[in-house]
C-alpha cells in the first residue's frame, strides 16, 4: 500500500544524457516502427488520387516533429506536468466553448479554432488534459479517500462537461473516447463495484431516450445499420451500408498472405471511401493479409503493455494515473477503429 500511496512529485538531479539514456527507448522504436507502416500504408492508399499525392509525405514530416515533442516531453520533470494540469485542462475548456461561438467547419462538424495561421481541435487537445486533470485530482484527494461515491463527483464533472460540448459538435467518437478513458481511472482510483454496475443498469436504460432524443440523424442511420448487420438483416450496400461492406470485402479478399503492395483491388480502384483515414486497415489487411494485419495489432498491444507497465512502475499516484489514462485513450480508439472495419 506504501507504493500505491506514494505522492513525490521530484526529478532526480541527472545530466541531460542520463535522462535521455534512461528514456524507454524499446517502446519508442516500436512507435517509429508503426509510424513508418502508417506511412507506407497511406501511400498506397493515396497513390492513384492526385489530391492526396502529398499527404503520406506531411505524415512523415509531422510524425518527424511529433517525435521530437515525444523525447521533450519525456525529459519535462514529472512535477511540471503536475502543475500545468489544471491550467491546460482550464484553457482547452475555454478553447471548447470558444468553439461553439468562432469555430468553422471541417469536415462536416464544427470542430476547428483559427489561431493565427494555425488551425486548432480542441477537442483533440482536451484527451490530454483531461487525462492530466484527473491524474492531478486523484493525487491531491488520494488522501480523503474512504471508497464511495462522492469523491468521484468532481472527476465525473470533469469528464461530462467537456464531452457534452465535444458532443454538440458533432463529434461522437471523440466523446466516447473521453467518456471511456476517463471512466477507466474513476474505476482504477478504486470505484465500488456495486456502483458501476447501478451505472451500467442506467446506461443501459437510457439507450432509447439517447437512440430518440440525442443521436442525430445520421448517428441513428449508422446505429441502425450496425443492428441490421447483428441480426442477419438486410442491409442496403449502397446507401448506410456502403463503406462497411466494402471494407469487409477488402479485408476477406486479402486472404492469409495479402495481394501485394500497392496490388489491392478494393484499395487502387477507390471502392473504400476515406480509406487514407479511419479506414486505414483496411488497405494493409488488403495488400498483405491476415499475418502481417495480425502482427500489426499485436505490436500495438505490446506499445499499449508496456505503456501500463510503465504506469505501475511510476513513483507517484499522478504519473501512475496519467500513464494508465493515456493508454486507455489509445486502446479505446484502437478497438473502436478496428470494430468498425469489422461492422
Amino acid at each position: 500500500m506504501a507504493t500505491l500511496r506514494a505522492s513525490s512529485l521530484d526529478f532526480s538531479r541527472r545530466s541531460l544524457w542520463t535522462q535521455v539514456g534512461s528514456l524507454p527507448w524499446g517502446l519508442i522504436l516500436m512507435i517509429c516502427a508503426m509510424a513508418m507502416i502508417g506511412v507506407a500504408t497511406l501511400h498506397s492508399a493515396t497513390f492513384t488520387n492526385p489530391e492526396e499525392a502529398g499527404l503520406p509525405m506531411r505524415q512523415a514530416s509531422r510524425f518527424g516533429v511529433a517525435l521530437v515533442v515525444l523525447v521533450i516531453a519525456g525529459l519535462v520533470p514529472i512535477r511540471w506536468w503536475f502543475w500545468g494540469a489544471w491550467p491546460s485542462y482550464l484553457a482547452t475548456r475555454i478553447l471548447l466553448v470558444a468553439v461553439e461561438f468562432f469555430g468553422f467547419t471541417r469536415g462536416g462538424a464544427q470542430r476547428w479554432l483559427q489561431i493565427g495561421p494555425i488551425g486548432v481541435q480542441p477537442s483533440e487537445l482536451m484527451k490530454v488534459t483531461l487525462t492530466l486533470a484527473l491524474a492531478a485530482y486523484y493525487h491531491k484527494r488520494w488522501n480523503d479517500f474512504s471508497g464511495g461515491f462522492l469523491i468521484h463527483l468532481p472527476a465525473l464533472a470533469l469528464i461530462l462537461v467537456p464531452a457534452a460540448l465535444i458532443f454538440r459538435q458533432p463529434d461522437f467518437g471523440t466523446t466516447l473516447a473521453l467518456i471511456a478513458s476517463g471512466g477507466i481511472l474513476i474505476f482504477l482510483a478504486g470505484l465500488w463495484w456495486r456502483v458501476i454496475m447501478a451505472m451500467g443498469v442506467a446506461a443501459i436504460a437510457s439507450v432509447p431516450a439517447i437512440y430518440f432524443f440525442v443521436l442525430q440523424d445520421y448517428q441513428r442511420e449508422r446505429v441502425d445499420t450496425y443492428l441490421a448487420q447483428l441480426t442477419g438483416a438486410s442491409v442496403n450496400v449502397m446507401d448506410d451500408g456502403y463503406q462497411i461492406e466494402q471494407a469487409k470485402i477488402a479485408i476477406g479478399s486479402g486472404g492469409l498472405t495479402g495481394k501485394g503492395y500497392m496490388e489491392g483491388t478494393q484499395s487502387q480502384l477507390d471502392y473504400i471511401p476515406e480509406q487514407h483515414t479511419d479506414f486505414i486497415l483496411t488497405v494493409l489487411a488488403e495488400e498483405f493479409g491476415f499475418f502481417v494485419t495480425s502482427g500489426v495489432l499485436i505490436l500495438w498491444m505490446v506499445i499499449l503493455g508496456l505503456g501500463l507497465a510503465i504506469a505501475l512502475r511510476a513513483a507517484s499516484l499522478f504519473a501512475r494515473f496519467a500513464a494508465a489514462g493515456a493508454v486507455a485513450t489509445i486502446t479505446f480508439y484502437n478497438l473502436f477503429n478496428v470494430a468498425m472495419l469489422l461492422g
